[in-house]
């Protein structure tokens, strides 16, 4: 389904997952506008935690559709600031739906929301639907559910238009360290230049639901256009691989032998043994389907790593 002459704001468009859906929704007959705190082409610079600023944004862009990517997104990060990650996540999504009401009220939203939500499920994990109850077990998670809350008071209250995702984790090459998957495959990109000796891990039993970033950005486009106003999607590929094993199909691509060494400070609070995506509610509403691998994802990350050193 084509949007002919619809016009689309990415909050966060310059990050990992806006610049690929800025090219998704180009591709498709969107006119896409940015929304950053850095100015890049394309993009109105604002910070979504200063309300007139925000304000003027939408305004003056007028948006059919709008994606919220933009926020405090590391996990480890959020134990380390949660002040900051509340701030970020919680406030600025307040000053984005106060200005959606009062100059567009009649743009679909895409609120982009984490896995993460769900917390450690036990035996539960191993098929996650959305109707399972939410048990947020780290600052980042409490502040994503917290953005979905708000989401649908304000539905509730001014018959916004909103979409929600818990998405699960996703990769492909562009994504900033911080993530599993860019800090193995830079980790062993900098031990094949000789830049390191050792490549330092954590926990690698839990088991987590990985999509190429590419098929992401096609399910929000589709949400977009077919998904129900009011409803949440869980955005995942339904296949669970271990750390370990994401480890292992990565060593196998290496070009020299790397040495593994378990790092305490890599190891998080809480972490969840499994979790896998019941995507059936959203293959069901918008037809997606993936069409990466886990292989595809592992050497588009591997190969961005090592076009990176110097």
């Amino acid at each position: 389904m084509k949007a002919l002459g619809k016009k689309a704001l990415i909050t966060g468009s310059q990050g990992f997952v806006g610049k690929y859906l800025w090219q998704e929704l180009a591709a498709n007959a969107y006119t896409v506008v940015g929304l950053d705190r850095q100015p890049g082409a394309g993009c109105r610079r604002a910070d979504l935690l200063d309300y007139e600023q925000v304000y003027e944004v939408l305004a003056e862009v007028q948006p059919d559709y709008l994606v919220h990517l933009a926020g405090q997104a590391d996990v480890a990060k959020s134990w380390r600031e949660p002040q900051l990650t509340f701030e970020l996540n919680i406030l600025g999504t307040i000053n984005l739906l106060e200005a959606l009401r009062a100059v567009c009220p009649q743009c679909r939203l895409l609120l982009i929301g984490s896995a993460d939500e769900y917390g450690n499920l036990g035996e539960a994990g191993q098929n996650v639907t959305e109707d399972i109850p939410l048990r947020p077990q780290t600052p980042y998670a409490v502040s994503k559910k917290a953005q979905e809350e708000l989401a649908f008071v304000y539905t509730a209250a001014y018959s916004l238009s909103v979409i929600c995702t818990r998405s699960f984790n996703h990769g492909g090459a562009g994504q900033r360290p911080g993530f599993m998957i860019p800090d193995f495959a830079s980790g062993i990109a900098r031990i094949e230049k000789g830049l390191a000796d050792k490549l330092l891990v954590g926990n690698l039993e839990a088991r987590r639901d990985f999509t190429h970033v590419k098929d992401v950005v096609r399910a929000y486009r589709l949400l977009l256009e077919r998904g129900r106003s009011g409803e949440i999607y869980n955005v995942g590929s339904g296949i669970t691989y271990s750390a370990g094993e994401i480890l292992d199909r990565l060593l196998a691509m290496a070009e020299c032998a790397v040495k593994i060494e378990q790092d305490a400070a890599r190891m998080r609070p809480s972490d969840a043994a499994v979790i896998c995506c019941n995507n059936s509610k959203l293959r069901r509403d918008t037809g997606w389907q993936p069409e990466f691998s886990i292989e595809d994802i592992l050497r588009d990350a591997l190969a961005d790593w090592r076009g990176r050193q110097k």
